[in-house]
């Protein structure tokens, strides 16, 4: 690598947060900055439902330089606070759903002491409060529909942590927009082959019309095929299907009943006998989708279960099929390309991990480029994919805790209940945390997408069976946690006096010039 010119190949979310990110942080609008390309293919296909996103958008979006109210109106955007789970850990009986929330919001540790061992302890004595509940303030706010912040507060700030939800394709045009405005070169063409030197680095592509381009960097964000990583550098793609079972998904949008109708400010994920549905709110429409497992249902009855969950509103709407493949190439940095999105792998949309992945591999390139020999650069190269691969890898085991702890009686959710299924480095956590709180040193900081308190949120929702009899002595200001808790409840009801609700404070942004 001897200069700084960044070639994009493939548009959608991945190339033009990509494009948007790098342009901002390497100066593409100077006479030295970067010079970044993206090469918009017309044969690459993008698959335009992901519509949830995780809170570190908001870091990102305030270095691209845009106003909120700008991103929300021309994104469609509207907030989200967290996921809420029904009947995953059973069906519903009689009517009555099992539920839980994972809030974005960090719990309370009052002078930095961990609450759980507390709140399992009294839960275990007959205590009913849920966990997000009496660590956190969220759970009350989102309950009530409130937003997470007012108007008046800062732009990507407020008093509750968020993140948001929106129209795929309308993110994209506005990070198309922003990546023009700081100065990438937008070009039309679909890339017809690829040239590599003698060293086997990527010298080239030929596009067409547009003729050849030469790059420096080449990004590869062509979706699932994979152009440049896959097709010409013949990067292994690692399955993880034996673990996260999901391979496809039928997804519609659904109109509200009416322009006032509330919007949830969290995504809705509801399990049924093969998957699970997601719904989220955006400003006219709902995003609908039933994820599943083909190898435990066929598409014709998976239509069903998302029609009767959608009820009369899907009538005359005809679901969009995606099929896909989980998992992720270990070798996602090779000589000078670097795959970003759906090209290094893939997820089901279950904590939303897919934009997040984009936005840290962005940054990890800004972070290292320009490069200017072969040996800075290839050692970059393995920092990189040691990097996302224990990221790829601890997403599995996150996403994995959601499914192995369900009560369910379906043949879907006992092989997820299975221990053959889980990854050994989860079966490891969940065999110590029957006997004691989850510990930061369960982790290593810089390879975690998910906090500690993450796994908490779902194991402690889920209602793991934890025995803290051997170690209960340790624990003894009992007093001091529930009065800690009783704070909690306090500030969550001070703080629904100022929060709006999320509809209102949605277009009111919208409004906003």
């Amino acid at each position: 690598m001897t200069g700084n010119r960044i070639v994009i190949i493939g548009g959608g979310t991945a190339g033009w947060l990509t494009a948007a990110y790098l342009a901002k942080r390497l100066g593409a609008d100077r006479p030295d900055g970067a010079k970044i390309t993206l090469i918009e293919a017309p044969d690459i296909a993008t698959i335009g439902v992901g519509e949830g996103t995780f809170p570190t958008i908001r870091s990102t979006l305030a270095e691209l330089g845009v106003s909120e109210a700008r991103f929300l109106r021309e994104s469609s955007a509207t907030f989200k606070q967290g996921v809420r789970f029904v009947n995953w850990e059973q069906r519903s009986e009689g009517g009555k759903s099992s539920e839980y929330f994972h809030p974005f919001n960090l719990p309370l540790r009052p002078n930095g002491r961990d609450m759980s061992p507390y709140w399992l302890l009294d839960h275990q004595a007959g205590g009913s409060l849920p966990f997000a509940d009496a660590v956190t303030t969220q759970g009350t706010i989102i309950g009530e529909g409130r937003a997470p912040k007012r108007l008046e507060d800062p732009d990507f700030q407020g008093p509750m942590n968020y993140a948001y939800h929106f129209d795929a394709a309308r993110f994209a045009d506005f990070l198309r927009g922003v990546a023009v405005e700081a100065g990438v070169t937008h070009l039309k063409g679909r890339v017809d082959g690829v040239v590599r030197d003698r060293d086997g680095d990527i010298a080239s592509i030929s596009a067409g019309d547009l003729g050849t381009i030469e790059g420096d960097l080449f990004v590869d964000c062509s979706g699932f095929r994979a152009l440049l990583i896959g097709e010409a550098l013949d990067s292994p793609f690692k399955r993880v299907d034996d673990v996260l079972f999901n391979d496809r998904a039928l997804a519609i949008q659904v109109p509200y009943e009416t322009p006032d109708t509330p919007i949830n400010p969290y995504t809705l994920a509801t399990a049924h006998e093969a998957g699970w549905t997601w719904d989220i709110g955006l400003d006219g429409r709902r995003g609908v989708g039933y994820v599943f497992s083909s190898r435990h249902t066929d598409e014709d009855r998976a239509e069903q279960v998302l029609r009767g969950y959608v009820g009369k509103a899907g009538d005359g709407l005809t679901p969009r099929l995606l099929k896909f493949q989980t998992g992720y190439r270990e070798r996602q940095w090779i000589g000078n390309c670097v795959a970003v999105g759906l090209s290094a792998g893939f997820f089901e949309p279950l904590e939303s991990t897919g934009i997040m992945l984009i936005e840290v591999a962005a940054t990890m390139i800004a972070e290292v480029f320009p490069l200017r020999d072969r040996a800075a650069r290839d050692a970059a190269a393995r920092t990189f994919n040691a990097a996302m691969t224990g990221r790829f890898e601890r997403i599995v085991s996150f996403l994995k805790l959601h499914y192995c702890l369900t009560k369910r009686d379906e043949p879907y959710w006992r092989d997820n209940a299975d221990p053959a299924t889980w990854p050994e480095a989860l079966a490891d956590l969940l065999a110590q945390w029957k006997h004691r709180p989850v510990s930061r040193f369960d982790f290593l900081v810089d390879l975690e997408t998910f906090l500690p308190s993450s796994y908490q949120y779902i194991l402690y929702g889920m209602n793991a069976a934890t025995d803290f009899a051997p170690v209960e002595g340790r624990y003894d200001e009992g007093m001091v946690a529930k009065q800690s808790f009783a704070k909690v409840a306090e500030a969550a009801r001070e703080a629904l006096k100022h929060l709006p609700p999320h509809r209102a404070l949605v277009e009111a942004y919208y409004a906003r010039g």
